[in-house]
């Protein structure tokens, strides 16, 4: 869905992957493009941009991976392809976004037609280390409300040998409602007077000098120094709108551990809870019956205030070119057990981003890891990470939200 103040906000379903089946790849390309309705041409140019990509892992890469899924909202759906290896990278990624550049002399279509073909193409490459790219295709003419990049992205994979995924991510929009939630009376009062969100955190657009002084006062009085965490009693969400997001670990893997992560995303995203500690309850309550899993929940609002919860071992941190914090979560077992809930309020740096992941990715990365891949967006800052700090001795998934600039 999308939110006015926000940038695109986008769910994703229909995940496959594929390791050296580019035949496959092509048919699941096409397949999908028919399915939600992206037309006969649009869905010929994503097969042809598909073949490109697959194609090129198979030539040039030891390893790699193509994912495709579909993205939507309320308005439309369209196809992201995924590509990401661990070949000996792009020295010169401009040269070979040129028409007529082949590394292997081949008569592919080149990356820069793949560039053209796409409503969005995002390319990130290291020599030695290896490759990611990202491309969005959206039926002709392309609906205003996915135009922009997505402020959180995420991806998820299976344990090698498996076909369904006990790792999840999830997000919704908080409509700003004042609601009554089962369980949860008295917590969901107004919120104290507060200044009002400085939209232009998320906007892009200069704020005024009034609403920056103003912004200024109420960060310092809420947060100190900046990034310092804060333990919220009864945490309450601010005024006006906010986006939740959620990362779920089912327990173990397997068919069972997806069904505990599904019934987590279920209850999420069908719930309306405001704060990430409601949340939290909910999901609890819906993976009463299942394996549990480890959660976390953050929202985001418009001013940058950052609301997380978590329980059980998701990683999470706030990361910047400079430096890396990682959020506080307790331990427990979504669904069976949980110890008194503590939320945490904290500042998402204007030029930085939060990273959750389950623990199907190593803890063993730096923000210099990640400090040139801020600027790219966040879906694929997330199949980066997991490319590096990915193992395939379990499900693995990764979501990245990222401030406006």
């Amino acid at each position: 869905m999308t939110s006015p103040g926000f940038a695109p906000i986008l769910d994703c379903e229909d995940v496959a992957w594929f390791r050296d089946q580019p035949e496959a790849a092509r048919g699941a390309a096409a397949a999908l493009g028919r399915r939600i309705g992206l037309g006969e041409q649009r869905s010929s140019e994503l097969v042809l941009a598909v073949a490109e990509l697959a194609g090129n892992i198979a030539k040039h890469a030891a390893d790699g991976s193509l994912l495709l899924r579909v993205l939507r909202n309320e308005a439309t759906a369209g196809v992201e392809v995924l590509a990401v290896d661990n070949g000996p990278g792009i020295a010169d990624v401009p040269a070979a976004l040129q028409d007529g550049m082949s590394t292997a002399g081949t008569l592919g279509i080149g990356l820069g037609a793949v560039q053209r073909l796409a409503d969005s193409f995002h390319i990130h490459s290291q020599p030695g280390l290896g490759t990611v790219q990202v491309a969005r295709f959206w039926p002709r003419p392309q609906h205003p409300s996915v135009a922009g990049e997505p402020m959180v992205g995420g991806i998820s994979r299976p344990i090698s040998g498996e076909q369904v995924c006990g790792d999840a991510w999830s997000i919704r929009t908080d409509t700003g409602e004042q609601t009554s939630q089962p369980g949860f009376e008295g917590t969901n009062r107004p919120a104290a007077p507060r200044t009002a969100p400085d939209w232009a955190a998320l906007t892009g657009r200069p704020p005024t000098a009034r609403t920056t002084a103003a912004s200024e006062r109420d960060s310092s009085a809420r947060w100190g120094r900046v990034g310092r965490p804060a333990a919220v009693r009864a945490a309450v969400a601010g005024p006006g709108q906010g986006v939740l997001v959620m990362s779920c670990d089912g327990l173990g893997h397997g068919p069972m551990a997806a069904r505990a992560a599904q019934a987590a995303v279920h209850a999420f995203k069908t719930g309306t809870a405001r704060t990430p500690e409601q949340a939290m309850e909910q999901v609890h309550r819906a993976l009463r019956g299942t394996r549990g899993a480890a959660v976390a929940i953050a929202r985001l609002e418009p001013d940058g205030r950052l609301l997380f919860c978590g329980v059980g071992n998701i990683t999470a941190a706030l990361v910047t070119s400079t430096s890396r914090s990682t959020l506080l979560s307790h331990p427990g077992i979504t669904g069976h057990q949980m110890h008194q809930l503590r939320t945490y309020e904290h500042r998402l740096p204007a030029h930085g981003i939060l990273v959750m992941h389950s623990d199907g990715l190593s803890e063993r990365w730096t923000h210099s890891d990640l400090a040139g891949l801020l600027h790219h967006p966040p879906a694929l800052i997330a199949a980066a990470l997991m490319r590096q700090a990915g193992t395939r001795r379990d499900d693995a998934s990764a979501v990245i939200i990222k401030a406006a600039r």
